[in-house]
């Protein structure tokens, strides 16, 4: 199968990792050295030769990411003018699909192949097939029940954790015919998760059930646990150069950026620092995220932490678990 689109959600406004991502869309905010996007559009099979981001909230700043840091595989930003939600957002891009269409979330991080999903769809038919992986506590997901032969044959968005109908919830990943598209109305907002895929269900939706690592990256604590799993499980095609950062104290694995300087320092594990960071004698940077142009006071301590752009540590300030922002619109009076 060649020729075929890969439709990616990066609609959401990230509200789980606020204040970041007042300027910083979540699926641009990098982990083990390149933004979350990037991550999972490795997702996408070889066959995936064009990629369609269904844009919203800070479509200009994923636009101007783009052009400045392109992405090995052609991408075309659409942007939604109002927000749509996935369903809606992903009517907006309809014209855009081939049959099929892989159909991804912006901001999954995972160690699955997907080319089982283009294989199985085309040997047992039906109108698509998700993705699934098994998580202890499945209420903040949409989870699914299936028959014996791997049908959804039920699907519940965000169930109480009693009412779940199993442990295995959609993992933002799937294979759909282009038929599927006339279900959705156009030009509103609707949840394909809730309002849409329960209704397809009687024509035949597949399950695919990964057995691997997987993470959504939607808050601080999933983000540092998906950065963790990809220093952890390196993409052999994918490897970053290797990172320094001359006179520090370096804990691998690390990602640095262009600029960085951390004379005197200690850093990692797992830690990506964004470009030109500044790392002052005595800081120790540990779990964490720091971005571009940010930096760290003498003998202050940043762990499992993710700080935006420009943010400034106070000389001997210790911040630990913290999301901070150089603005935060939600703390103006």
């Amino acid at each position: 199968m060649g020729g075929v689109t890969g439709l990616v959600l990066v609609g959401g406004f990230g509200t789980r990792l606020r204040p970041v991502t007042y300027t910083v869309p979540k699926q641009l905010i990098p982990v083990a050295g390149r933004p979350i996007l990037y991550h999972a559009l490795d997702l996408l099979p070889p066959e995936v030769d064009r990629i369609v981001l269904a844009c919203g909230y800070k479509a200009e700043v994923f636009e101007a990411y783009l052009q400045a840091n392109p992405y090995p595989r052609p991408v075309k930003l659409v942007r939604e003018t109002t927000p749509l939600g996935t369903g809606g957002g992903l009517k907006n891009v309809a014209s855009e699909a081939t049959d099929p269409f892989y159909l991804l979330n912006g901001d999954v991080i995972a160690g699955f192949d997907l080319e089982p999903l283009s294989r199985t769809l085309t040997e047992e038919g039906g109108l698509g097939i998700l993705g699934f992986v098994e998580v202890e506590d499945p209420s903040p997901y949409g989870v699914a029940r299936f028959d014996p032969a791997g049908r959804v044959v039920e699907f519940v968005e965000k169930p109480s954790r009693e009412a779940a109908p199993s442990r295995w919830i959609n993992a933002g990943v799937s294979l759909w015919r282009r038929e599927v598209l006339e279900a959705i109305p156009p030009g509103v907002a609707v949840s394909f998760e809730r309002e849409i895929l329960p209704g397809l269900l009687p024509r035949k939706v597949l399950g695919m059930r990964y057995r691997a690592w997987w993470e959504d990256a939607g808050t601080p604590a999933r983000l540092l646990n998906a950065q963790a799993l990809l220093f952890d499980h390196p993409r052999t095609d994918r490897l970053p150069a290797p990172s320094r950062l001359d006179g520090a104290r370096v804990l691998p694995p690390i990602a640095v950026g262009a600029g960085s300087s951390g004379e005197g320092a200690t850093v990692g594990r797992y830690v990506t620092l964004g470009r030109n960071v500044k790392l002052r004698r005595g800081a120790r940077v540990e779990n964490s995220v720091v971005l571009d142009a940010a930096e760290i006071g003498p003998g202050a301590l940043v762990k499992d932490s993710v700080l935006g752009p420009g943010v400034v540590v106070a000389p001997d300030e210790r911040l630990v678990g913290v999301c901070r922002a150089l603005e935060d619109p939600g703390q103006k009076a």
